[in-house]
């Protein structure tokens, strides 16, 4: 083995593991969360007299939003906390054994 394929390894490693933390769905409906609790809770703290007198005096939206925020606040602090991985990658010996099998069970029939 080369200085070379030592060195690119982790390089490697380090790029399949920041592709699977960018693209991890935790961090995407946590965005998405706390970005509509911040708009909803935001219309539920200007609401008017009529949306007040509709809810029966709950201010709904804003507790609504106060939700949707700290549901979203726990995903992003979920992937935080225990990121996600990226899977390793496939071997050339188990890739080729699986389409000799392939090829063996299309033989048999």
């Amino acid at each position: 083995m080369s200085d070379d394929e030592l060195v690119s390894e982790p390089q490697e490693e380090r790029r399949r593991s920041a592709a699977a933390r960018l693209f991890d769905v935790r961090r995407v409906i946590g965005g998405l969360f706390v970005v509509y609790g911040v708009i909803v809770g935001l219309v539920g703290v200007f609401d008017g007299s009529a949306a007040l007198d509709k809810a029966q005096g709950v201010r709904i939206n804003l507790w609504a939003g106060l939700a949707m925020l700290v549901l979203g606040l726990l995903f992003l602090l979920w992937q935080w906390l225990s990121p996600a991985e990226a899977p390793e990658p496939p071997n050339a010996d188990t890739e080729r054994e699986s389409v000799e099998n392939r090829e063996g069970d299309a033989s048999v029939r």
